[in-house]
């Protein structure tokens, strides 16, 4: 089934293009969401101002989102679990945990599913990516560190004025 996009839809397109679609798809979801009309000879003709509207509207969007882009663009979110000896958690942290810390930590509110990562297994950094806009996707850091133990961006800046101040007293004798 071959459908116009009225609206921005994640993972198919943008408003205005024409896609092929699996029939099912377009006739339980796209048209009865108001994302999309068939695509007839009548409705190709009003692609053009579709488009254009639909620009409009996302460059508007874009611009009112820029300020949370920047807020969480800087965002580094900590998170403590229990591991095993060789770096593995003994669960994940998931989008759901990552929203509520980037909510109670910010004040926005972000969705579970706004966030793309794969579930956290492993104790270090890591990336995810936050979905405000089809064009607007700031990465946020997420730290886990073994429950217990300093945070570790706080190790090292830690461990290098006691390494400097041996040196000074193996030095000085």
């Amino acid at each position: 089934m071959k459908v116009m996009l009225l609206k921005d839809v994640y993972k198919l397109g943008r408003a205005g293009d024409v896609k092929k679609v699996a029939d099912g798809y377009g006739r339980n979801f796209l048209i009865p969401q108001g994302l999309a009309v068939l695509a007839t000879v009548g409705a190709l003709k009003q692609v053009d101002r579709l488009r254009t509207r639909a620009a409009a509207q996302r460059a508007a969007l874009n611009t009112e989102m820029q300020s949370v882009a920047a807020k969480l663009a800087d965002l580094v979110l900590v998170f403590s679990s229990k591991a095993g000896e060789t770096g593995k958690l003994y669960g994940s942290v998931t989008t759901q945990e990552i929203a509520e810390a980037i909510n109670a930590k910010t004040g926005l509110e972000i969705d579970k599913r706004q966030i793309e990562c794969e579930p956290i297994r492993t104790l270090g950094e890591h990336s995810a990516r936050v979905r405000l806009t089809i064009d607007l996707v700031p990465h946020i850091k997420v730290m886990v560190y073994r429950e217990g133990e300093a945070p570790v961006a706080e190790q090292p800046a830690q461990a290098e004025p006691v390494v400097e101040e041996q040196a000074e007293e193996q030095a000085a004798e």
